[in-house]
Order: structure tokens, then C-alpha cells, then sequence
């Protein structure tokens, strides 16, 4: 049958015919928008990373959103997809194994256990008895254990994506092969065109999803998608003997210290694939050439060969055999080793649908989700991880190639905790960089820019990783009793700090934020932007500087989506939209010496009578004009000090100096945690595009009376799936909780920790923990499962520390914490 013309019209054109292309136009067509998709590929489907990928998928990952797609994909790869379509997707479930050798990869497997427990998978940690008895050929000398995920396996990827490529044309969308698209631009209308060698088509929505061409093709339309081509080599072996006669299919292996990779099974071949460690290899840096269809390098077994010997020591029946087949292909690797999935920065109805390592495992669920957000306004996970928007203009080609290179090389690392990825930076030093440095700072980058996470008092500056406690813990005790009984001083430069004017202003903001704008100049509000399911945008602090002119503050990773969302909905609205995330610093000053400190800086009146709580004031701190906002994450008296970047190193000079005597800290993002975590004040864990403000318990910051994008969907949630609960946790002394982690009432799961924090006031371990509504009850009495282990847990009906929230509205000074 020849092949259908080239429409000039489409809702949406998906450009690229790989899993994800394919699997999104699947998808939009299960989400109704079936007969109004296009896709385009230049050659035929799977012709790019598609088609030599090694194709497995497993359950054993510590990230709950990716957990729930990789649960997804296996029940489609495993019977739904086939039977749906009728095309062949040859699923081997034949389970895996992920190998530890040592204490520290025995507690990622235990807290992988636990995230796996809350999505309820069929996972299991097992001693090295159970893995000789289901995979009797490894060598497991060292191996303490491993994670046992039975319902995994691996699938041809081809054949997966032919099938869902039938399933997708079965509701109507239209797949155009050999038609090489050649420039995406957006018309005057917004609409967007896309040039092809067939001709052009005018859609409201175009999909990038050109694997190892998408950044090329962002190109096109002034983006800056980041993204490298890294490649990666696995090996097929000779036919096995010791194969031959088994009547089952061994266990995939994950051997992350000795392999660096994986080895299975591939029919009665092995397969070895492998990640080395060392002189990870870049391609196509500025340009993948179009010409390039099924395409493989020559394998480089120099690079490799450590890791290749190793394998052969670790399954010697493979020692004397020849390799058949060396497969050396190219993936794409943003830089923190998320891939791009959702709304291009700085445009509309331009997404993402690429930089994906690994296709087979994540892609189809990512697909689904964003087919959800595309139609129906949010996704039904947390893609803040995968955000397309996570990163800004300081995302440069080279800065991109050093980042990727960074993420091939912990492809098979351990994932600890707040794992921070140190090459590229400094990136966006805030003005205080190399004070703080000096005085002990270990940061961490946001957004680009550099946090304080902790201040090294007498221990090696810097970062010490565990699942349980580190050495960190004592740091960070001292800094949040330094804030709770005297001050702590932080530098909170990395806010993202928007400023909004105009006579449209208080107007466009008052329909996008729940709560009411403050109506005083120098009023304050903790607000809320919803999508139009109603489900969390973005929390932001919005600071009325004049009658027309507000000032906004968020989340660093929140930069580029605030921005987008006030462009996205501005409509004919008169306002002006100024970036200051850059220009402007801040410092957060706290605890009950801090009215003391600040006032011996300042000449302003500082009392509560003409500085109340919730409120800002334009002063002059040490000779230079700034705002000051009192109010406090850590619940304590306290201000914020917006300033002019030039100045800010002077005043955080001047403060110090007038502090010292009154036992002023430093303190970073680790105590800032803490703190805000024993005050109860929800944070970027819980407040997530997966939920309404009913949901989140924070429907006390929504109005009722007045109209604003999402109102009726968040106030009007009907029966809620979850809730988010406060709760305290027994403490063991080791090991506080990470996040994901399972909750149980009688046995049974009923829901996860979203944000887990040790409250060095009160002494508890603290968490907030999405669970069944009617679980949500004070005094209830639940398990955690933190590392393997069941604890005993609460849930609060009040913050655990300074319920009545009095201490930061005192005017007196305050009683220092005993």
C-alpha cells in the first residue's frame, strides 16, 4: 500500500520514530488524540539507539516516580501491548540480580527494598545462596548480597516498538517514514511549522524526540536542549555449552563494582554489557550526521578491557569463548542523567521526549506521562526530575559534554544521598562564594548555582556519603542549635527572585495564586500556581514593593517555570517581567539573637510595632539599600535580606561582625531542612504536580472567594486517593530515611515518605508521608520501613516544635532553646 501523503495540518507532530517518539504517539492515541498525531522519521522506526539497545528493565531503582514507570513497562512489554495489538514483543522474563559487595551497596539495596515495598513490587533481598541456586554460573566470591527482582527481564526493542507503532495507527495516528524533517520554527500565531523533505506541517504542538539528533534540532528553534552522545559497547559471545541444556532463562546480573554493567543471557549466548569508568567516549558533539541509519562504531577494546577481563572472572564459562558480536552504539546523556521530558524552557507547546539513557526501561511510562500532560494539562507523577526546565542559559555545549561524561561514569555508581556531581562548577558562584569557602562551606549546585550545604567543623571539607548517618550529622546539629538558641546567618543567593510590574500586574498574578495577594505595600503571602488540573505548579512567596510591583520568590528549579507560567497566561495583560535570580543575593538571618544583630547594622526600628511579621520594609543594612522581609523557614525570628549582588558580600560582613558576640552561625541547606522539617512546613518533596492543594494539607492557603487558574479542580478534589500526613518516627540511631520510603498500618502499605529529616531540636525523626486519608488521624500509630528494617511511627496533629508558632512573631527577646 504506498504511503499516505504529507498533511499540512496536525494538532501534534512528533518528530522522530524511536521508543519514545513512538511511544508517546501511542500513548496521545490512548489519551484520545489518536487521529490528530502525526509522527515523522527520517529512516525507518528504531534506526537510531533504538534498535541496538540491549533491552532491559528492572524494578530495582531508589526513585519512586521512575519506579512507577518501570512497573508500568513490564506489565506492557510482558502480555498488554501484545495482546492489544497482536504484534510480537518477545518479553524473556527471566528476573535479575543486583549484586553488592560491600555495606554501603547493602544499604541502597536495602532502601531500594523499601521504595519497592511502597509501589508494591515483587522484590526480595537475598544472600548469596539463593543467587547461586537461580544463577549457578557467577562467580559471587566478595558478594554479600544482592536485590531479587523476579517479575524483571529484558524485550526485543524493535519488536516493542512496532508494536505500540500499530497501536498507536490502530486509534488513527498517521506514522510517515523516510520524511527527514528540516526545521521547526513557531509562526507569528504561536502555531509551530515543521519544514520536512515532503513537505511542511502547521501544528499547535511539536515533540521533539529525536534522540541522538534532538539538541541539533532544538537548534533549530533557538533552544538549548542539553544533552551529549556518549557511546557504550556490549559483547555477544560464542554459544555457550553450559547454555544449551537448560530448560529456563538465567537471571539478568547487575554487577555495578566488578562488571560495571550487566550480563544475561541472549538466547544460548552471553551478553556483556559495560559502563567503564574511565575515558567515557563523546561523539557528534556539535552535529550527528543525518545520514546515519543503523549505526555502530568499531569497538574500542582498550577501553574497556578491565572491565571485559573482569567479566569473564566473574562468569568463567565464558573465558574461552570468542566474542561474536560487539555492539558500540551511541545513547544520550543529559547532564544530570535524567532525561528531558516535558515543555521546552522559554516557549509553548514545544516538548521534550529525549535525552533518555535507557529507552526500553523508562521510556514507554515517561511516554504516558507526558501524553497526560500534553492533553490533559499535568502529568499523574512527579516530573520535576525529568523537567526540561531544570536547567538554564549557564547549560553550555561544553559545560554539557563535561556533565555528561560525569553521568556515563556513575552509570554504575552507587546512588547516595544528595550524591553531589562536583564537575563543571562553579557555575553561578553567588557573591559570598569564596567567604564561605573559606570559613568551610560544602556546596551543592541549584539551578546552577552554588548552596551552602554544611560547614565543616573539624572534619575534612567535603562531602560524606551514606545511606545511614555520616559525620555530617554532628555538623548539622550544630548549626540548627545555633539557629534555635542564638543565630545562624545563610546565604539563600540561589532563590529564584522574579519581579513582576506593571497596571496588569496585581491582576495577572491574583488569577494564578490560590491565596489572596497582600493588599499593603510590603505585604507578604505564601501563595500556590496550579495547572488547570489543579494540581501544585509552584509554591512562591510573592512581596507587594508598590502598588504595581511585586516580588516574587521560589525554589532555584523553579526559575524557568515561574517565568513560563507567567507568559504562558499573561494574555493581553500589561506587566513587565524582570529576572533578578542572578542579579540580586539574599540572606537568611535567624534565631532569637537576630533582632540584635540586624538592629546593630541598621537604623530602622525593627520592633514589632513598626516591623510586624509578614511583612517587608526597603532599609539600609551597613550603608547599602536593601529589602528586608521578616519571615522565617526556620521558625524563628528572623528576616530575609534581598540585595543588589554588588552589595551583598559587605552586609553579610557587617552582620558577622555584629554577631560574633552574639554567637552567630553559619549554617546551610542540611540545617535549613531540619529545621523547616520540625516547624512542619512542606517543601518541594511534598508539593508536586502529583497533587491538589487538598491533597498537600495546605488548602489553608486557598480562597475561596475569588477566581484563579485550577480553583474548582483543587477545592472540589471529591474523594482524595491520599493525603499528606505528619509524622514522627522512632530513631535508631543510624539510619533516619532517605524519602520513599514504605508506610504500613497493620501490614499493610498505605503509603511512602516523601521528605525524611532527624530534628536535632526535639530529637525525633521526622517525615511527611503521602497515606490513605483516613490514616491521616493524630495518634495513629504506623511503620516506616527504614533500611529493611519496620520502625514504629506517629502521626502528628501539630509541628514538633513551637506548635502555636510563636516564637518568630516575639517581640521580646526570646529564651534561648534548652
Amino acid at each position: 500500500m504506498p504511503q499516505q501523503s504529507l498533511p499540512t495540518h496536525a494538532r501534534v507532530v512528533i518528530v522522530g520514530g524511536g521508543v519514545m517518539g513512538v511511544g508517546l504517539a501511542y500513548h496521545l492515541a490512548h489519551e484520545g488524540w489518536g487521529g490528530d498525531t502525526v509522527l515523522l522519521e527520517k529512516a525507518e522506526l528504531t534506526s537510531g539507539s533504538t534498535w541496538h539497545a540491549a533491552g532491559q528493565i528492572t524494578h530495582s531503582t531508589s526513585s519512586f516516580g521512575l519506579g512507577k514507570c518501570v512497573d508500568y513497562n513490564i506489565g506492557l512489554y510482558s502480555g498488554k501491548l501484545e495482546a492489544e495489538t497482536g504484534q510480537a514483543v518477545t518479553w524473556h522474563g527471566c528476573g535479575s540480580f543486583r549484586l553488592a559487595y560491600t555495606e554501603d551497596e547493602m544499604d541502597w539495596l536495602r532502601h531500594t527494598l523499601s521504595v519497592g515495598t511502597a509501589l508494591g513490587f515483587n522484590i526480595e533481598l537475598v544472600g548469596p545462596e539463593r543467587i547461586a541456586e537461580l544463577h549457578p554460573f557467577y562467580n559471587l566470591e566478595g558478594v554479600l548480597g544482592a536485590l531479587h527482582t523476579p517479575d524483571d527481564g529484558h524485550v526485543d526493542p524493535t519488536n516493542v516498538t512496532m508494536a505500540m507503532a500499530a497501536g498507536a495507527r490502530q486509534k488513527g495516528v498517521r506514522i510517515f517514514r523516510h520524511t527527514r524533517a528540516t526545521n521547526i520554527t513557531q509562526a507569528a500565531n504561536g502555531e509551530w511549522v515543521v519544514e520536512t523533505e515532503k513537505g511542511t506541517i502547521t501544528c499547535e504542538h511539536v515533540v521533539n524526540a529525536g534522540g541522538t539528533y534532538a539538541r541539533q534540532m532544538g537548534e533549530w528553534s533557538g533552544l538549548q536542549l542539553p544533552m551529549t552522545s556518549m557511546t557504550h559497547h556490549y559483547f555477544v559471545t560464542e554459544p555457550v555449552p553450559e547454555f544449551q541444556s537448560l530448560d529456563r532463562e538465567l537471571p539478568v546480573i547487575r554487577d555495578d563494582r566488578k562488571v560495571s554493567g550487566y550480563i544475561r543471557m541472549e538466547q544460548k549466548r552471553g551478553l556483556i554489557g559495560i559502563y567503564e569508568k574511565t575515558n567515557p567516549n563523546a561523539v557528534w558533539i556539535d552535529e550527528c550526521p543525518w545520514d546515519h541509519e543503523n549505526w555502530l562504531f568499531d569497538a574500542d577494546y582498550d577501553r574497556v578491557m578491565p572491565w571485559l577481563e573482569e567479566s569473564l572472572n566473574r562468569m568463567p564459562i565464558f573465558a574461552n569463548l570468542g566474542i561474536q558480536r560487539a555492539v558500540h552504539g551511541t545513547i544520550s546523556h543529559p547532564p544530570d542523567g535524567n532525561p528531558l521530558i516535558g515543555p521546552a524552557p522559554g516557549v509553548r507547546n514545544y516538548w521534550c521526549c529525549c535525552g533518555t539513557q535507557i529507552g526500553i526501561g523508562w521510556g514507554p511510562g515517561l511516554t504516558r506521562e507526558l501524553a497526560r500532560w500534553m492533553v490533559h494539562g499535568a502529568a499523574d507523577i512527579s516530573m520535576r526530575e525529568f523537567d526540561p526546565r531544570g536547567f538554564g542559559a549557564y547549560a553550555t555545549k561544553d559545560w554539557q559534554v563535561v556533565k555528561a561524561k560525569e553521568d556515563y561514569c556513575l552509570r554504575h555508581e552507587i546512588p547516595f544521598p544528595h550524591f553531589n556531581r562536583l564537575a563543571g562548577r562553579p557555575v553561578k558562584p553567588s557573591p559570598l562564594y569564596e567567604r564561605l569557602k573559606e570559613k568551610g562551606a560544602v556546596y551543592e549546585e541549584v539551578y546552577g548555582h552554588e548552596r551552602p550545604r554544611w560547614f565543616a567543623r573539624g572534619i575534612e571539607q567535603r562531602d560524606h556519603y551514606g545511606f545511614g548517618r555520616t559525620p555530617v550529622h554532628e555538623m548539622v546539629a550544630t548549626e540548627c542549635a545555633a539557629v534555635r538558641t542564638a543565630a545562624g546567618i545563610m546565604d539563600i543567593s540561589a532563590f529564584a527572585k522574579v519581579e513582576v510590574s506593571g497596571p496588569d500586574a496585581g491582576a495577572l498574578l491574583n488569577r494564578l495564586t490560590a491565596n489572596r495577594l497582600p493588599q499593603r505595600v510590603g505585604g507578604i503571602a505564601l501563595t500556590h500556581m496550579l495547572n488547570r488540573r489543579g494540581r501544585i505548579e509552584l509554591e512562591t512567596t510573592v512581596v507587594k514593593l508598590e502598588q504595581d510591583r511585586y516580588y516574587l520568590v521560589c525554589a532555584a528549579f523553579f526559575e524557568q517555570r515561574l517565568l513560563d507560567h507567567l507568559t504562558v497566561h499573561r494574555g493581553t495583560a500589561e506587566i513587565t517581567v524582570r529576572n533578578l535570580s542572578t542579579d540580586w543575593a539574599a540572606l537568611a538571618l535567624n534565631g532569637p539573637r537576630a533582632r540584635d544583630i540586624l538592629a546593630a547594622c541598621t537604623d530602622a526600628d525593627l520592633s514589632n510595632a513598626h516591623f510586624k511579621w509578614l511583612t517587608a520594609q526597603q532599609i539600609t543594612v551597613a550603608g547599602h539599600s536593601l529589602w528586608a522581609m521578616r519571615m522565617s523557614y526556620a521558625g524563628e525570628l528572623g528576616w530575609e535580606l534581598h540585595i543588589p549582588r554588588d552589595h551583598a558580600l559587605a552586609v553579610y560582613d557587617a552582620l558577622w561582625a555584629a554577631g560574633e558576640g552574639h554567637g552567630l552561625t553559619d549554617y546551610g541547606s542540611f540545617a535549613m531542612n531540619a529545621l523547616r522539617m520540625e516547624k512542619a512546613f512542606k517543601g518541594a518533596g511534598e508539593l508536586t504536580n502529583e497533587v491538589t492543594l487538598a491533597e498537600a494539607d495546605v488548602l489553608r492557603f486557598a480562597r475561596t472567594d475569588k477566581a484563579y487558574l485550577g480553583r474548582d479542580k483543587t477545592l472540589n478534589a471529591g474523594n482524595l486517593p491520599w493525603v499528606c500526613a505528619y509524622l514522627e518516627i522512632e530513631p535508631d540511631g543510624r539510619f533516619d530515611g532517605n524519602g520513599g520510603e514504605a508506610v504500613r498500618l497493620n501490614g499493610q502499605v498505605i503509603g511512602s515518605t516523601a521528605s525524611v529529616a532527624y530534628g536535632h531540636t526535639v530529637g525525633k525523626i521526622l517525615a511527611f508521608a503521602y497515606v490513605k486519608p483516613q490514616v491521616n488521624v493524630p495518634g495513629t500509630e504506623v511503620e516506616v520501613i527504614i533500611a529493611g528494617q519496620p520502625r514504629k511511627g506517629r502521626i502528628l496533629g501539630a509541628p514538633a516544635y513551637d506548635p502555636d508558632n510563636a516564637r518568630p512573631r516575639t517581640d521580646l527577646q526570646a529564651e534561648p532553646v534548652r
